[in-house]
């Protein structure tokens, strides 16, 4: 007999499924004949972005190509054997990288200071490569409308630059197209529909285990401003999608130098005297 599936959790998948849907409509993510290397770190969220891709390409009105990958970057303790056995029986075809860039991060960053920099350079470049040696023209990776409005103040913190992660965006290498299908879906539903399916997290000891980082100070400020004031995530990621340059300050961005007043304002709006003289 067919076990029933609880109402919520219908609710929460179909919620889920239409937000991925969306984004990649509107962003046109996924084309007729992609090759999609989807990026499969062991964590709740591609977990859930590979579970919903496989489940929009059932029904998908384009045909296109699902093919996870992993990086072992040999961390020690990491259990190498539950993504392969997660995927065999799921019977999606995958990859697993095996490269020690741990050794390389842990001898290059001095103690105390953090890692995600360059263990984030280094696994780009890796999986970049990869991609474009074995003919991938898309690259999914899983990051949330949080990690976007996390990465918008982080960049405004401690980099003085209004910019975030867009859901789609050309890699710097020129070579590869990055997506990103959880653009519009909020962690806290990741984290119940990972708790429902109950995917095998692989916990990231490198980074995660990690005190005073960047963006967990970034995060809770945001998880305060949203008991406090529920809504406000989803208001910011709405304004990355709604920006008026000429409101903002950039003059690379928007010509204030050169626009003037039509011809026949110009005398109204003259320079007062007191201005002038």
């Amino acid at each position: 007999m067919t076990q029933s599936v609880p109402v919520s959790q219908k609710k929460l998948e179909k919620r889920l499924r239409r937000l991925v849907g969306t984004a990649i409509m509107d962003y046109q993510m996924i084309e007729d004949g992609d090759r999609i290397m989807v990026c499969l770190s062991g964590g709740k969220d591609s977990y859930a972005m590979l579970d919903l891709l496989l489940k929009l390409k059932e029904k998908a009105p384009v045909n296109f190509e699902v093919f996870a990958v992993n990086l072992d970057q040999k961390q020690p303790g990491f259990p190498d054997h539950v993504l392969p056995e997660y995927l065999s029986a799921l019977g999606v075809p995958f990859d697993i990288i095996t490269q020690d860039t741990y050794s390389v991060v842990k001898e290059l960053v001095p103690e105390g200071k953090t890692t995600c920099s360059l263990c984030s350079r280094l696994r780009r470049g890796i999986l970049y490569r990869y991609a474009k040696e074995n003919g991938f023209n898309k690259i999914a990776l899983g990051h949330h409308r949080d990690d976007i409005v996390e990465t918008l103040f982080m960049n405004m913190f401690f980099g003085s630059t209004l910019k975030a992660m867009p859901p789609k965006l050309q890699s710097d290498d020129g070579d590869n197209i990055l997506i990103r299908p959880l653009a519009y879906c909020a962690e806290s539903d990741l984290q119940k529909y990972a708790d429902i399916k109950e995917f095998p997290i692989i916990p990231c000891n490198l980074c995660g285990s990690q005190d005073g980082l960047q963006r967990q100070t970034t995060k809770m400020m945001l998880q305060e401003w949203e008991e406090k004031y529920p809504g406000r995530i989803e208001n910011i990621f709405r304004a990355i999608k709604n920006v008026r340059p000429s409101q903002l300050a950039d003059t690379e961005l928007f010509d204030f130098v050169n626009f003037t007043v039509k011809e026949d304002q110009k005398t109204e709006n003259a320079t007062p005297n007191w201005l002038a003289s």
